[in-house]
């Protein structure tokens, strides 16, 4: 009967599986039906079966990303792209580039910019000097700071007089004015007045990015802050659109903006349920609780910070800011809780993942234990302490091993917290070896790449894609096996989907990437450069790199786009 055959046969390679290796699996109706030997899949072949030839090539299951920002990553592509890393010179030559071709009155907005790469604390007489006629606005590689002009503070009415928002920070020149540097919820208030991306151009950010995604493998995705581009509105408007034409492949969760002062807030949380969809779960609620441990000092720290920041000596700029008091957090996790709705917290800094493990016990004793895997996010600093006191609570650690030595960001990070600091820089063996469960989010766009094969990689050498001198607490190296659980087994328990997804074997899902190289098997410093051929999502191909590489090829023959 015909209903006996496989839809997919992958066949001639080597197949992960989670008792070892075989050689091929047949895939019926969206699942995994057998993995074993060629001839034994064979047998499942029937007239209509697809038989992929795998040459040699390794299939694995389909990776995981629990933070990431895709439409933020689409809409930074279009904008004033300014490569990470840049110097002040590079900087302000891109920044005049655009300026001189953007239409009169209009702003010029992108990123990316860090302190150490500029070689200067920037103010907004160097952007005044290349674009002084229309506003400028930049973000810095965390997203947490902004570089304005004049022109920019002018329109959104920041002078002498405009006091610190709650949680943020003016940075301010010796005589009082603000210097064009802001900080946190100053840097969202500037943001305001700036133009948002219109609904095609999200639209049109979010399908690129998800494109881009299902090329390293990605499978499934957590979108860590709804609204944080466009409005929610806006974004979930996008992802609403894509599902309902097939755009979406993923599985997607998305994470609604939560705060205690903003009353849209409330009302996308109370309507998340319109948005949801077979592959969209809008049934997370994102709190920022602090910001980075950068050169602003304002991720929330026990111990004070190292060096100092020009013109500041406030309680912020010895231990940074924690954005919300800990009676109203533990009211609102208890809240969400109690609604079966997961909190993504941002924490960066010790402080604040101490403030998130509070709220998630405040949680568990007025419910009890419930099904909510809470997860704490970022994570770059916690007390030995609280790592066994998150495995007792049932909260999860995400971390982000996406950022390397050397660059500019860590290099921050380093200047900020000392040396000794760094030693314990995202401690994920510490974290493993209290059997706290531990997931991967890359935080795209801060990262340049949404590569999972770069972060697996640096997870056990601690070092920049490819190896290098310096390294980034490697104390905390974990082994291969644990770095590529990270991405599967793990993802898949944070998600609540452990039984459908997250390792190759019959009865899952048939979520599966093949790969040019067994990263099992190649030197450890080559595992970053591992190229995905073909994507499966429920065993339908979604992605093909030789497909889309002839695509291109017949395009540019053509003189056209793909």
């Amino acid at each position: 009967m015909t209903d006996q055959y496989a839809d997919t046969i992958l066949t001639g390679g080597r197949v992960k599986t989670s008792s070892g290796w075989a050689d091929a699996l047949t895939v019926r109706g969206g699942v995994i039906e057998v993995t074993g030997g060629r001839e034994e899949a064979l047998r499942r072949r029937g007239p209509g079966t697809r038989v992929v030839e795998l040459a040699g090539a390794t299939v694995l299951p389909g990776l995981h990303d629990v933070h990431v920002h895709p439409i933020y990553a689409g809409v930074r592509e279009r904008r004033c792209k300014i490569p990470q890393g840049s110097t002040l010179a590079d900087t302000l030559r891109i920044v005049a580039a655009h300026a001189s071709r953007a239409a009169p009155g209009a702003w010029v907005l992108g990123g990316q910019w860090d302190t150490f790469a500029l070689g200067a604390v920037p103010d907004r007489t160097m952007l005044d000097a290349v674009a002084p006629d229309r506003p400028v606005l930049l973000e810095d590689t965390s997203g947490h700071s902004s570089w304005a002009n004049s022109a920019a503070l002018r329109v959104a009415g920041i002078g002498p007089g405009t006091p610190d928002p709650p949680g943020g920070i003016f940075e301010r020149d010796a005589a009082g004015n603000p210097s064009g540097l802001q900080r946190e919820t100053a840097a969202d208030l500037l943001a305001l007045s700036a133009p948002k991306p219109a609904d095609a151009e999200v639209e049109a950010a979010l399908e690129w990015s998800l494109g881009e995604m299902l090329s390293y493998g990605i499978t499934s995705f957590t979108e860590a802050a709804v609204g944080f581009t466009a409005g929610p509105r806006a974004e979930l408007l996008a992802y609403t659109r894509l599902a309902a034409r097939g755009a979406v492949r993923q599985r997607v969760r998305l994470c609604l903006v939560w705060s205690p002062v903003d009353p849209l807030c409330e009302e996308v949380i109370a309507n998340r349920n319109r948005y949801a969809s077979d592959h969209i779960a809008p049934d997370c609620v994102k709190i920022f609780l602090d910001g980075v441990p950068t050169d602003s000092h304002t991720a929330a720290m026990i111990e004070p910070y190292e060096d100092t920041v020009a013109g500041r000596d406030d309680e912020a700029r010895r231990h940074g800011l924690l954005a919300i008091a800990p009676a109203v957090l533990d009211r609102a996790v208890t809240r969400f809780d109690r609604m079966g709705i997961t909190v993504k917290f941002h924490a960066a800094g010790d402080a604040a993942v101490r403030a998130a493990l509070d709220a998630v016990e405040a949680a568990r004793e007025a419910n009890g234990p419930g099904p909510c895997m809470h997860n704490v996010g970022h994570c770059t600093f916690v007390a030995k302490a609280d790592i066994e006191r998150a495995a007792r609570l049932g909260a999860t650690f995400e971390v982000s091993p996406y950022l390397w030595q050397p660059s500019p960001i860590c290099s921050d990070i380093a200047a900020a917290v000392g040396p000794a600091a760094i030693e314990r820089v995202w401690p994920v063996r510490e974290m493993l070896e209290g059997r706290t469960l531990v997931v991967p989010g890359s935080d795209w766009c801060v990262v340049p790449s949404v590569s999972p094969w770069a972060a697996i990689e640096t997870l056990v050498t601690r070092q920049r894609p490819g190896g290098g001198a310096e390294s980034f607490g490697p104390s905390q190296a974990i082994t291969l096996d644990q770095a590529f659980d990270l991405f599967t087994v793990n993802s898949a328990r944070q998600e609540g989907m452990a039984h459908r997804v997250g390792s190759i074997e019959p009865g899952m899902l048939a979520d599966i990437v093949v790969v040019d190289r067994n990263p099992f098997e190649v030197p450890i410093t080559q595992v970053h450069a591992t190229q995905v051929k073909m994507t499966f999502v429920e065993g339908e191909l979604v992605h093909d790199a030789d497909a889309d590489a002839h695509a291109h090829a017949r395009a540019d023959a053509a003189g056209g786009p793909a």
